[in-house]
């Protein structure tokens, strides 16, 4: 949890291989663009929503909320 791992290219950690398999986002590449780029995952383990580096946490808050209650 604490090393190093690669999110894009033949060398990504299988978790981001699937984030990114279940929303590709927008652009012509699936590719995580920065290291503050979030996904949104519910309860059941599905992958709800994927936002760019510049959405806040703040402005997540409110799909966070819906999946909770």
């Amino acid at each position: 949890m604490f090393a190093k791992i690669d999110v894009n290219g033949d060398g990504a950690a299988d978790l981001y291989t699937w984030l990114k398999a279940e929303q590709p986002g927008t652009g012509e590449t699936s590719d995580v663009a920065w290291n503050f780029e979030k996904f949104l995952v519910n309860a059941s383990g599905e992958v709800v929503q994927r936002f760019g580096p510049t959405v806040s946490p703040e402005e997540i808050s409110e799909q966070l909320s819906g999946l909770l209650d």
